[in-house]
């Protein structure tokens, strides 16, 4: 069961009718950072409403189109990385949070339907609109999804970056070699243990209750990494000899306690700048490893193995190659082409 973090929350705490609902979905096993991400958006709904007198139970659609402008015209102090090379504040919250606030909002009146407090959702799940698509509709929701390509390093800036890595300690420069090579997400790469790696034939073992989709994987690392892996855990054993998580905090206030996804988030963030790619995030390493398996010719099924992913759909999101590589192919593509026609044109004319 995921223990909920009532301070961070107390909005939600505080109703009889919200708090519910959030430790039920801890009690169902959702993850930790869904369950964030859940108290944050009813959390920031509950504000809204409180502020503006809003009877939150009995909130009509009227309320949630008052809720969606108002986030769209707030002060964004985390700008998203396509507004991080341009100083100042951004309007607006991402369309990513948007969706993210009212998804939880949408969950929180499902059991307000479901326990017969109020007929119906005010936030609802789309509307089927006529169009030409094939079938004749589609489902729209209630704010647009943008969806956008991930950002990945050039080839300079991935240079920088492990320049910048070579200063620092053997268990961050593991930990990078090792997000990149396996495509792990920060949960997975934090929460390892010393019994999930086989030295023998370099594997990894992604535990289900660690993933995103809950689904256990094996995936292989290199043997640049598996090196660095002997010399950290030489350096481990001098910390610890007992077996449980494989990276431990190395600060002299929590040493040899396992090492927290926010430890990882600023080791990364402080790689970044020191790098000059401020853009820099944990699930970058994912983004890059994905791309370049698709840049080796991997199949898309093969990726979406090697990533956990349950719809090929999903791996799509994460892998693009550059307009330069797509320019690329067409120009190989065409050249090929034109041979092909060029000789078939002489032997019909010879």
């Amino acid at each position: 069961m995921t223990t909920v973090r009532w301070e961070c929350f107390p909005l939600v705490a505080q109703s009889a009718l919200a708090r519910p609902w959030l430790e039920l979905q801890a009690n169902l096993g959702r993850s930790p950072n869904t369950i964030a991400a859940y108290g944050r958006g009813a959390e920031d709904y509950l504000r809204f409403c409180t502020a503006r007198a809003v009877d939150w139970p009995t909130a009509t659609r009227e309320h949630i189109g008052h809720y969606v402008q108002d986030l769209n015209n707030r002060v964004n102090e985390r700008p998203t990385r396509a507004h991080r090379a341009s100083d100042g504040i951004v309007p607006g919250l991402s369309n990513a949070t948007v969706q993210q606030r009212l998804t939880a909002v949408r969950l929180l009146y499902d059991q307000l339907l479901e326990d017969a407090v109020r007929p119906d959702n005010p936030v609802g799940r789309g509307r089927y609109t006529p169009n030409q698509r094939f079938g004749g509709s589609s489902a729209r929701g209630l704010v647009p999804t943008v969806h956008k390509l991930p950002w990945i390093p050039t080839e300079a800036q991935w240079r920088a970056i492990l320049e910048a890595a070579r200063g620092e300690r053997l268990r961050n420069r593991f930990m990078l070699a090792l997000a990149y090579d396996a495509a792990l997400r920060r949960e997975e790469l934090c929460l390892l243990a010393t019994s999930d790696v086989d030295p023998t034939y370099r594997l990894l073992r992604i535990r289900a209750e660690t993933t995103k989709g809950r689904r256990e994987r094996v995936v292989p690392y290199s043997v640049a990494t598996g090196r660095l892996y002997e010399a950290y855990l030489a350096e481990r054993r001098t910390q610890s000899r007992s077996r449980g998580p494989l990276f431990l905090s190395e600060s002299p206030r929590n040493r040899t306690a396992p090492l927290t996804f926010w430890t990882w988030s600023k080791v990364i963030a402080r790689l970044g700048q020191a790098a000059g790619v401020p853009a820099l995030t944990t699930h970058t390493l994912r983004h890059l490893c994905l791309t370049d398996l698709a840049r080796a010719g991997w199949d898309i099924h093969e990726i979406a193995l090697f990533a956990g992913h349950r719809n090929p759909q999903t791996t799509l999101r994460y892998i693009h190659l550059s307009g330069r590589e797509l320019q690329a192919k067409i120009e190989r593509g065409l050249a090929a082409l034109h041979d092909w026609r060029g000789q078939l044109t002489g032997e019909l004319l010879s």
